[in-house]
């Protein structure tokens, strides 16, 4: 194969890498052209091909995550990774830790890693890179690299879900979700959340969202029933969609333009957290997006009119 030829064919693992590191569609695409660029740019042919590419993305993102931290220090409001719809990448033989790691629960836990703490964790135990190439990725030994992944399992494992392994039961679930939701069934919705549950959006302060996390099933779906039948009245649609491997939705307006998405967290039969992205600065990736302020301020006026 030509250098083209054997990029295209390992595009898929390179950015399912760079998303897990960065959490941002965005950034992991932009790795993945550099990564291409330096590829192509070199004068010598690696003798591994997948080695090279995939040490140069971790490279790269590792370089564009540091920087990136100083931006989220300093962000409006809780930070969500960028939703991803469907994960490029499919091993039969990693299905699990591929689905697990993509979720938005396992991206907020690595954010709590270092840089280089979270590309070991990732390589190693997402994608089974051997420790050798781990260590020839993030530029560091092998010995360091086992630390690295001792102390970046310890990170993960005190505050990793468990998630159903039910497929199906939590489809299901998040139908019956939807279903409540449309219909501002405040009953409905509160038997299927979690007496702790939390619900948070992320604007980034550039659309609007609510001032702090909501807490408790009851508070919760009463102010789901609130909202989104009066979005329901105004030309707001939604589709089920799973987001980041987990079941949830793409709201649009009345011009199909997308307004945010919903992700649910689902264990024990009953929806632990929802979080919402309406930051337009991470949906483009989806398609055309709609001024959240204008849907917010036309719901407001319908309410004032009916009430």
């Amino acid at each position: 194969m030509n250098k083209v030829e054997e990029f295209e064919e390992l595009r898929s693992l390179l950015f399912s890498i760079a998303y897990r590191i960065l959490g941002s569609v965005s950034e992991a695409e932009d790795a993945v052209q550099e990564t291409w660029l330096r590829f192509d740019g070199s004068t010598t042919l690696p003798t591994s091909a997948k080695a090279f590419l995939s040490t140069t993305v971790t490279r790269v993102s590792i370089d564009v995550l540091r920087s990136a931290r100083v931006r989220r220090e300093e962000y409006v409001g809780p930070w969500f990774p960028e939703p991803l719809l469907s994960d490029p990448y499919q091993d039969p033989a990693r299905s699990a830790e591929l689905a697990d790691s993509v979720s938005m629960a396992a991206l907020l836990l690595l954010e709590r890693l270092s840089p280089l703490e979270r590309s070991v964790f990732v390589l190693r135990e997402v994608f089974g890179f051997g420790f050798g190439e781990v260590a020839a990725a993030v530029g560091r030994s092998e010995a360091a690299c086992r630390q690295l992944l001792v102390r970046a399992r310890r990170h993960m494992q005190a505050g990793r879900p468990r998630f159903e392994a039910d497929r199906q039961e939590r489809q299901e679930l998040a139908a019956r979700f939807f279903d409540a939701l449309k219909d501002g069934d405040v009953g409905a919705l509160q038997k299927l959340l979690a007496a702790d549950v939390h619900m948070a959006g992320d604007g980034g302060g550039k659309a609007p969202q609510l001032a702090r996390a909501v807490i408790g099933a009851e508070n919760v779906a009463r102010l789901l029933a609130s909202v989104f039948p009066w979005k329901v009245r105004i030309g707001i649609t939604f589709e089920p969609h799973e987001i980041n491997g987990q079941p949830g939705a793409v709201f649009r307006d009345r011009d199909g333009k997308v307004l945010h998405t919903l992700a649910l967290e689902v264990l024990d039969g009953q929806i632990q957290a929802i979080r919402s992205v309406i930051n337009p600065d991470k949906l483009g990736h989806l398609g055309p997006v709609a001024d959240a302020w204008a849907v917010d301020r036309e719901v407001k006026q319908v309410r004032r009119r009916t009430n």
